[in-house]
């Protein structure tokens, strides 16, 4: 029996534009689980090229009823609506529903054959069905004699144009994201490739089936089963899926995390004998429940929904925080976050942005898709400037109107901005507090004589954690031990991160400098220098003082890798008093008409400076700077004066401080 397909070759094409070689493959699978089948079949075999010739698709569903050929195979919908790949909303169930399945194999062979047998009454019959990508238009079925007492359908797919390498790299990866959620639905049912079971396991992520909720009134019980996805399930999407006391689907639908935009794949099975004679047709709303059985607008079902809600919001939180981290990691590489004028602004300021950004995302992640650079950018930007003002409070508001947001959704945005303000404001409050601490602990090792605090061993390692005192963004380059050579390769290093080893020609080259730090400045392309020589309190300042420091100054200026035009440097002379020649006093005296504190050089119109500064000077500096903090935190500064009882205990505190600052430079593991 000849017969022609009714639907025309442009159709045809139409439609299997739509499919590659894997959503081909599949639609046979699918077609075979339509069928009722529970077990479906794959086998072919490769020569040692890896090429195969001919593909079985077998299943041990009803089979294909001769007599009906002319309503299963002859019908072929051809408009786009029709023919979109899809399943049904609400069921599993036939998911080929369109007929157009079984001209797929276009995709990857040339021939196809169907060999079939169904029962008819208390008989089998067995017809053989095929077709070619040459008369896809074209079927010839005809009976053949019947060898089987099992219904079930094999497709033959001869002259394929696959190979091993495609259908183990490319299609088993597809049938797995296609059928997992199926045979996780349907336990009875199994995929089988050369007879060994189709492993889904890899793509599983997180698995829990130990959830039973019951409902409190009437102990109504649910056993709840969660699987989340490593990948999307291709056409699927995240989905509930309801099953009676006999483990038989009555329904499926969304589930409130899907399509959230934050790859957060998952499938929630729920069993119950309530779900025996339940009507999912109803609405919520509905004033009446149906006279015989359950509706949505039962107490026991909206607890159940409430319940696996907050469940799942539970299990994603761990999986957003991830991905939050790695959003924070992608802005940080390309230039997303905002950079900063100083070091208070890049740890705190910065600190902020980078919470309030990652708790959004967990709120809310399609605030963060689909935004190219330049709108990332701007997105990042008002956010920063809304935190750093006092209307946090407008970009609730604003969120709230760009975005839809749940009830939970929008309690937790509100406890975000409330948290994180107070979040800052206890750091701040800390840091504060910190350097109030770190300042009584530098006083005490300058004044109290029974520490018997000595300069390299305590002055100077209280200064390499806390250098701030000379400025709030500088990095530590060398303290104390190395040389000029080295201080210098660090210093490139920094700038420029090249280790490049340079040589030195100057009579003081051997010197070591005390403190040695620098700054970027890239909003005005400057780089800030600092240099401190600290003198033990029993040193007075003088001639031999400040000579030391203007040999550091004299190499300086004669190597040019430290003395580009855009390079500043400030050279400080710290002690306790000036000796009684007034040598450094009158330095002092000589430069007040550049209007500057104990300046006592000014070179290059001043780029280049050196100030002679008491320890007392740089106690009061302190506390004009941080009085206004002081007056607005209210410290109870009496809690934070140092009760250690040796110089080395306070040097030991000193390092276990909110306000130190990062150590000095390593490379090849040598400080």
């Amino acid at each position: 029996m000849a017969n022609n397909v009714n639907i025309t070759s442009k159709g045809i094409k139409k439609v299997l534009k739509n499919y590659n070689f894997s959503n081909a493959f599949a639609e046979y699978i699918w077609n075979g689980f339509d069928a009722k089948a529970n077990t479906i079949e794959i086998r072919y075999e490769a020569n040692e090229l890896g090429k195969v010739d001919v593909i079985e698709v077998s299943d041990n569903g009803y089979g294909i009823n001769y007599s009906r050929l002319n309503q299963k195979f002859k019908p072929f919908y051809e408009s786009e609506k029709a023919i979109e790949i899809s399943s049904p909303k609400h069921t599993s169930c036939m998911h080929g529903k369109n007929g157009v399945g079984r001209l797929t194999f276009f995709t990857f062979a040339h021939i196809a054959k169907w060999l079939s047998t169904y029962k008819e009454k208390d008989r089998f019959i067995t017809c053989s069905i095929s077709t070619s990508v040459n008369e896809l238009n074209d079927f010839n079925a005809e009976l053949i004699e019947n060898n089987s007492d099992k219904t079930g359908t094999t497709v033959t797919f001869s002259d394929v144009q696959i190979s091993k390498m495609d259908i183990e790299s490319t299609i088993i990866p597809f049938l797995k994201k296609e059928f997992c959620w199926f045979l996780e639905l349907n336990k009875k049912n199994k995929i089988l490739i050369n007879d060994e079971l189709l492993d889904y396991s890899e793509n599983i992520s997180d698995y829990d089936d130990t959830l039973v909720i019951y409902y409190p009134k009437s102990r109504t019980k649910f056993s709840v089963k969660y699987i989340q996805w490593k990948e999307s399930l291709n056409k699927e999407f995240s989905k509930y899926y309801f099953l009676n006391s006999e483990d038989a689907e009555v329904y499926k639908d969304y589930t409130t995390l899907n399509k959230k935009a934050d790859q957060y794949f998952h499938s929630v099975y729920i069993k119950s004998d309530f779900f025996d004679n339940f009507d999912f047709k109803s609405s919520e709303d509905e004033s009446q429940m149906k006279l015989f059985g359950q509706a949505k607008n039962s107490p026991e079902y909206k607890y159940l929904i409430a319940e696996i809600n907050e469940f799942l919001r539970n299990k994603r939180k761990p999986f957003l925080k991830i991905f939050a981290d790695r959003l924070i990691e992608n802005y940080e590489e390309n230039g997303i976050l905002p950079s900063y004028e100083n070091e208070w602004e890049e740890k705190y300021r910065k600190h902020d942005l980078i919470e309030t950004i990652k708790s959004l995302y967990e709120v809310q992640p399609k605030l963060f898709t689909n935004l190219n650079k330049e709108q990332k950018k701007t997105f990042v930007r008002l956010i920063d400037l809304l935190l750093d003002s006092n209307e946090r409070g407008s970009l609730f508001k604003i969120l709230e109107e760009v975005v839809e947001l749940e009830t939970k959704e929008r309690e937790d945005l509100a406890k975000l901005f409330q948290v994180t303000r107070l979040n800052r404001i206890t750091e701040t409050i800390k840091l504060i507090e910190d350097r109030y601490k770190a300042y009584y602990m530098l006083k005490d090792l300058v004044f109290n004589k029974d520490l018997k605090a000595n300069e390299v061993n305590h002055l100077q390692k209280f200064i390499e954690k806390h250098y701030w005192i000379f400025g709030e963004q500088y990095h530590l380059v060398t303290a104390a031990e190395p040389k000029f050579e080295e201080a210098l390769r660090r210093y490139i290093y920094l700038l420029t991160e090249k280790d490049e080893s340079i040589e030195i020609e100057h009579q003081h080259k051997l010197k070591e400098m005390d403190i040695f730090a620098c700054r970027q400045n890239k909003h005005i392309d400057r780089i800030d220098n600092i240099v401190v020589e600290l003198k033990h309190p029993s040193i007075k300042l003088g001639n031999s003082q400040y000579s030391q420091v203007y040999n550091y100054l004299d190499l300086i200026q004669k190597q040019q890798e430290f003395n580009a035009p855009n390079m500043n440097w400030e050279f400080y002379l710290i002690g306790n008093k000036f000796d009684s020649t007034n040598f450094i006093q009158n330095l002092i005296n000589t430069n007040k008409p550049h209007g500057i504190k104990s300046l006592i050089m000014n070179v290059d119109n001043g780029r280049i400076k050196v100030y002679a500064k008491t320890w007392s000077e740089i106690f009061t500096e302190f506390e004009i700077k941080h009085s206004y903090l002081n007056e607005q935190l209210s410290l109870e500064r009496e809690k934070l004066v140092n009760e250690l009882q040796t110089a080395n205990e306070v040097i030991e505190s000193a390092g276990n401080n909110l306000a130190v600052q990062p150590e000095e430079i390593v490379l090849n593991g040598k400080k």
